[in-house]
């Protein structure tokens, strides 16, 4: 029994319909379900990753309905575009509800149920912007850097019930992400970050936008599904998105600095 999070289009919809083509038994959430059932054969639930009560109460349907959930996959979240100073701090606010604290929500939901089986999977879905600090994507890449932090952590914590937590980090994928992404009000306005913010963000999306299928992205956490042992991350993307966190590593701190600054013609 499978829950995913953000179901209703992209990365979320593809691995919830790749699933339950593999026989699995798929919940998909959406803030705004349509029909209860898709083509696919997924269950589809309403659930704010912003609400306790709303998380509580599709837990509470899914296990009511199956008994068990082995699988927890958190996927619902949301990118925001700007310059850090002129990102207010409602804006970064409402970004770390959902991508920190509604990821949060959903683990501390299922893990009482996943310890009454000695058993589970969680599966975080963070992002290259939560090993590198992306311009103009700031305090987005802040909240995937607190998921990375905080699956660490969960990992190690829960390990003793049999319990696995693992992270897949997208690079660009052609997905609603691009489409669906907020910009800071100010980025709108007279700001002192407009030539930059507007070149950087040029690159970015057009990245996105020639990026993989998120199919790519189903078809590896079947992989990870079906694997005893999962790691602790797995970054799926092109080979030079894939290669930057190994780079960070690796190359002097300015060096590197230099080179991101350099590919996302940031000055």
């Amino acid at each position: 029994v499978v829950l995913i999070t953000g179901a209703s289009s992209g990365i979320g919809a593809a691995c919830a319909q790749r699933l339950a083509a593999e026989g699995d038994r798929v919940y998909g959430t959406s803030r705004h379900p349509g029909d209860e059932t898709d083509a696919s054969g997924v269950q589809i639930l309403a659930m704010d990753v912003n609400s306790d009560e709303s998380v509580a109460a599709a837990i509470e349907q899914i296990v009511r309905a199956e008994g068990r959930i082995d699988v927890a996959v958190n996927n619902a979240g949301f990118g925001i575009a700007g310059a850090i100073e002129d990102t207010s701090i409602e804006e970064a606010k409402a970004l770390f509800e959902t991508n920190f604290f509604g990821m949060l929500r959903v683990c501390r939901a299922v893990l009482p149920v996943m310890r009454a089986a000695h058993s589970g999977t969680i599966v975080n879905t963070s992002s290259l912007g939560g090993r590198i600090g992306l311009p103009y994507q700031g305090l987005y890449s802040a909240t995937k850097f607190a998921v990375e932090g905080m699956s660490e952590a969960l990992r190690m914590e829960v390990r003793q019930f049999g319990i696995h937590v693992t992270m897949i980090e997208p690079g660009d994928f052609r997905t609603g992400f691009t489409r669906n992404r907020r910009y800071v009000a100010a980025a709108q306005e007279d700001s002192a970050y407009k030539g930059s913010f507007e070149r950087t963000i040029k690159v970015a999306e057009n990245d996105e936008q020639g990026g993989s299928s998120p199919e790519q992205i189903a078809r590896l956490l079947v992989r990870i599904l079906r694997t005893r042992s999962p790691k602790v991350r797995y970054s799926v993307g092109g080979i030079s998105q894939r290669s930057a966190a190994v780079l960070k590593q690796i190359l002097p701190s300015r060096v590197f600095e230099w080179a991101l600054m350099k590919y996302y013609k940031v000055a």
